[in-house]
C-alpha cells in the first residue's frame, strides 16, 4: 500500500517511529504517515494499537483524523490529515504568549475535545503543546493517542508513568496509579499558562525537582481541584519537601533517592 504514496519528506521522528508527509499518487492529497519502528518490544506494539483503537472508535472535529492503517514489511502504517503545525510551534512564533484571542479560540477547541473525550470516559494523558495541532484556518486537533486509555471502575490500577513531566499531575509524580480525569486537566492547566505568557509553567529536570516546583508554588494555585488540593495538602512528600524548602537545611534527594 505504501507504493500508493510519494514521500515528500520526514516531518518528525520519535522513540516510536517516524512521521513522513507523503502525497496520494492518484489523488494528489497530502497527507501525514506515522511508521512505527519494527522491534519486537510490546510496548510499541501496545502504543500503536492503543491510538488506532481510539482514533478509529472517536470522531471530533478537534482530535487529529484516522484515515487509514496498514502493516507492511511488518510495520505499522498509520495514515492521517496532514497538518504540520502545532501549538509549540505558536509558542516559539511568539515568544511572549499568545495573544488573547488567539488563545481563547484555541483554548474554546483543546477544550472540547477534552470534553468529548472525557464524556467518553477516556483520558488522553499526554496533553502538551506539541500534541496540538493548529491547522491553516486555526482549527486545533487533539494527537498522539498512544498514552491515551479507558477509564474503569473506580479504584482501578494504572501506569504510573505518563505524561510529559513539565505538564504530569502530582499524583502522577508520586506514582499514584489510581488517577483519573484530573491529570488531563492539570496538563491543560499548566499549558494554559504557557500559552499565555511564553513560558513553561513548570519546567523540571527530574520528578523532584518537579515536587519542589509545585511546592514553591502552591500558594499561585487557587483553583486546584480538590483531588490536586488533597494530594498537595496531605501528602506526606509534600509536607517534607515545604519544610526543606522553608529551612534549605537539607539536600531533598537524600529523603527520596526514589524519585
Amino acid at each position: 500500500i505504501m507504493e500508493m504514496y510519494e514521500i515528500l519528506g520526514k516531518v518528525g521522528e520519535g522513540s516510536y517511529g517516524t512521521v513522513m508527509k507523503c502525497k496520494h499518487k492518484e489523488t494528489g492529497h497530502i497527507v501525514a504517515i506515522k511508521i512505527f519502528y519494527e522491534k519486537t518490544e510490546k510496548s510499541v506494539n501496545k502504543i500503536a494499537m492503543r491510538e488506532i483503537k481510539f482514533l478509529k472508535q472517536f470522531r471530533h472535529e478537534n482530535l487529529v483524523n484516522l484515515i487509514e492503517v496498514f502493516r507492511q514489511k511488518k510495520k505499522i502504517h498509520l495514515v492521517f490529515e496532514f497538518i504540520d503545525h502545532t501549538v509549540l510551534d505558536e509558542l516559539q512564533h511568539y515568544s511572549h504568549g499568545l495573544d488573547s484571542r488567539r488563545l481563547k479560540r484555541y483554548l474554546y477547541q483543546i477544550l472540547r475535545a477534552i470534553d468529548y473525550l472525557h464524556s467518553n470516559n477516556v483520558i488522553h494523558r499526554d496533553i502538551k503543546p506539541e500534541n496540538i495541532l493548529v491547522s491553516q484556518t486555526g482549527i486545533t486537533k487533539l494527537c498522539d493517542f498512544g498514552f491515551a486509555r479507558t477509564l474503569a471502575a473506580p479504584g482501578d490500577i494504572y501506569t504510573d508513568y505518563v505524561a510529559t513531566r513539565w505538564y504530569r499531575a502530582p499524583e502522577l509524580v508520586l506514582r499514584d496509579t489510581t488517577y483519573g480525569k484530573p491529570v488531563d486537566i492539570w496538563a491543560l492547566g499548566c499549558m494554559i499558562i504557557e500559552m499565555a505568557t511564553g513560558n513553561p509553567y513548570l519546567p523540571s529536570s527530574s520528578d523532584l525537582d518537579l515536587l519542589h516546583k509545585i511546592v514553591t508554588k502552591v500558594d499561585e494555585l487557587h483553583c486546584l481541584c480538590y483531588l490536586h488540593k488533597s494530594v498537595i495538602i496531605n501528602h506526606q512528600i509534600f509536607f517534607i519537601l515545604h519544610v526543606l524548602n522553608a529551612s534549605c537545611q537539607f539536600p531533598s534527594k537524600l529523603f527520596f533517592p526514589e524519585i
